[in-house]
């Protein structure tokens, strides 16, 4: 069982072994695995892992990616039915309304605010605001949960992550700020799900999206996560994107003591420390426009909840500048945009607000639009893009209930058409 004494935390998650050849998973081995696998679909979450750990290994690919190996040990019938009925590479859990108004772009909305951390630290050093980081921080505080379940920079290899389970202010602190890498949260599950502790988690949306999967067929989720918290995802990047921001900087990731993506600032720069005191800079603007998005997995290109709509409390940078048809990215101080999804999620949020750490208002949902413009553009064209997957026989995940029919409906014949071509192209060549 994972332990935290009071002041400390637990890095809960094994570094992640670097591969020699990709993953090769046969029928015999797991029809699912092998499928997904054959498709490129696997987003990097660990989950088979964490649910067949003798099983499956999480280790890092030739291309940067964390995927899922096999061990000398079959999957048990169990469990290759829960990897079925879980894998965000497989299925993508819909959107559930209860209650609240279901929008085609960013799912599920009981509260739609612009808000940010009241802590000045907190704000400062957390991405967009630090709206997730205060909440977690005033759960661990109230006494809520137990411990925060979220990702950290591994302190060996500062450009990797691996998983940590917070128990204080500190703790989430020293994880706070964006990490744009394989961060397979959900590898250590079955360890979590059976400790005794209240959790809440903080992972990419296709980590939630497993979740919710998971509890429809293993009650302990919703005994374990008592909040599930999400953020907008513009896709999750190779490693291969981190060492050229790294070289681009003129350092290399072995030299490397400290490693940031984004925070201490909104939107913050990356930033790389070496061991012998020198260091390199780069804006976000550049380090992900340049170096990190067109390096992310085919997975997220078709990803048909990107917005955390599966989470009780999903947050985004507020961007401004969005009338342009796309974000400025000037440094100013952080604002998040917040979107409360279920009941727990607004209890969480006004709980939060009512303690001071952290301060609301209200935000027109079509507000939405002009901050992350390119999110809406993506799930326009998620039919476009699935529908050549489907014309050159490639699989797709289980998409029902996500309003993708609806999305494409708002977007244009020509869109659709060149994003249609593109995607057969890029199947075509195997370029995915």
């Amino acid at each position: 069982m994972l332990h935290n004494s009071p002041n400390d935390t637990t890095d809960a998650g094994p570094l992640l072994e670097r591969a020699a050849d990709a993953p090769v998973w046969r029928q015999t081995e797991s029809p699912t695995l092998a499928r997904v696998m054959a498709g490129e679909l696997c987003a990097g979450c660990g989950l088979c892992a964490g649910i067949a750990p003798d099983a499956v290994a999480m280790q890092l690919s030739p291309d940067g990616f964390a995927r899922p190996y096999p061990r000398a040990l079959p999957l048990a019938a169990s469990q290759e039915a829960h990897i079925a009925a879980a894998c965000p590479g497989n299925i993508v859990a819909p959107w559930v309304g209860s209650g609240a108004a279901v929008d085609p772009y960013w799912g599920p909305i009981r509260q739609c605010a612009e808000g940010h951390a009241q802590q000045d630290d907190v704000r400062f050093n957390g991405s967009s605001g630090g709206m997730l980081s205060a909440l977690a921080i005033h759960a661990l505080e109230e006494g809520l949960v137990d411990a925060v379940v979220h990702v950290v920079a591994d302190p060996l290899r500062p450009v990797e992550n691996r998983l940590q389970l917070s128990v204080n202010r500190a703790g989430v602190m020293a994880a706070a700020g964006s990490r744009y890498g394989p961060s397979p949260v959900l590898m250590t599950m079955e360890t979590l799900l059976a400790d005794t502790r209240r959790f809440l988690i903080i992972g990419k949306p296709c980590d939630i999206s497993a979740l919710r999967q998971l509890a429809k067929v293993d009650p302990r989720v919703d005994q374990r996560f008592r909040w599930m918290l999400s953020f907008f995802c513009g896709g999750m990047p190779s490693l291969g994107g981190t060492d050229a921001i790294i070289n681009a900087m003129g350092l290399t990731g072995a030299e490397l003591v400290r490693f940031r993506y984004r925070g201490n600032g909104w939107p913050g720069s990356a930033r790389a420390e070496a061991a012998d005191g020198r260091s390199g800079e780069m804006s976000y603007a550049t380090s992900w426009g340049r170096y990190l998005s067109s390096r992310v997995q085919y997975r997220c290109k078709i990803c048909p909840d990107a917005v955390g709509g599966s989470a009780d409390i999903a947050a985004a940078d507020a961007w401004y500048g969005g009338e342009s048809g796309y974000p400025q990215f000037d440094e100013r101080d952080g604002r998040s945009l917040v979107l409360t999804r279920t009941e727990a999620g607004a209890e969480l949020l006004d709980s939060a607000v009512a303690t001071q750490s952290c301060e609301v208002k209200p935000l027109a949902i079509s507000a939405i639009l002009l901050m992350q413009p390119s999110q809406a553009r993506r799930k326009r064209l998620i039919v476009a893009r699935t529908l050549a997957a489907r014309v050159f026989l490639q699989p797709v995940p289980i998409m029902r209930g996500l309003r993708i029919g609806k999305a494409a409906a708002m977007g244009k014949w020509f869109e659709h058409l060149r994003n249609f071509l593109g995607s057969a192209r890029r199947i075509i060549r195997g370029q995915r």
